[in-house]
Order: structure tokens, then sequence, then C-alpha cells
């Protein structure tokens, strides 16, 4: 049973940083591209980020680029999202996806998804 869990979320001030983790289990993460959306109350989940296969291509969105990377631990079969420079308008729940064969922005066209991890920017 292929299962993502997603974990490092919390209560963060402005201009913090925190490491979110989703870690795999069922799959081998070095066979998928990552996917990072998140999604704040009353929007639509949001593409991030996403890591590829070969981890030589890396995407990020306009709105997190340059203060969020995202990188894998293949040993861990875990890829993670340090986020740094953390704004309010970041709050909401992260979740990661796998299981396609290419990186995209939609997160409804990827088969593997997990639960989400809060996160909170507030003074």
């Amino acid at each position: 049973q292929v299962q993502l869990v997603e974990s490092g979320g919390g209560l963060v001030q402005p201009g913090g940083s925190l490491r979110l983790s989703c870690a795999a289990s069922g799959l081998n993460l070095d066979d998928y591209p990552i996917g990072w959306f998140r999604q704040a109350p009353g929007k639509e989940r949001e593409g991030l980020s996403c890591i590829t296969r070969s981890e030589t291509t890396l995407y990020y969105a306009d709105s997190v680029k340059g203060r969020f990377t995202i990188f894998k631990d293949s040993a861990r079969n875990t890829v993670y999202l340090q986020m740094n420079s953390l704004k309010p308008e970041d709050t909401a729940v992260y979740y990661c996806a796998t299981g396609r064969n290419t990186c995209v922005n939609n997160w409804r066209l990827y088969p593997c998804g997990g639960q989400g991890t809060q996160v909170t920017v507030s003074s």
C-alpha cells in the first residue's frame, strides 16, 4: 500500500523557517517526481515545487522562489521542503504528491498524495 506522510508543520513567526518532510512507503521516490502543494482556507490548492527523478530539474512557483528549497534523501525515501523567510501568506496546509512520470502543477493529476501538515505563520 502506497502511503505519503507529511510532517514538520507548526506555528512560526514571520521571517522564520520550517522544514517539511514527505516520507513514502510502498513506493520508491527515486522512481517518480515529487511535488509539493499548499491550500489556504478558501483557496485552490497551489503547486509550489517539484523535483524530478534525476533531481536535475527543480520547479518553484514564483510565490516561493528564492525562499523554499526542495530536496530528497533517497536513503530515507523522503523529500523535504525547506521554507525560509516565511510570511503570513504562507499559512496553509501543505501536501506532497507523487506517482506521475512528470511534474505538473495540478495536484489532481497525481495518483498518490498525503494528508497534509498545517503551517501557520503568525506573530
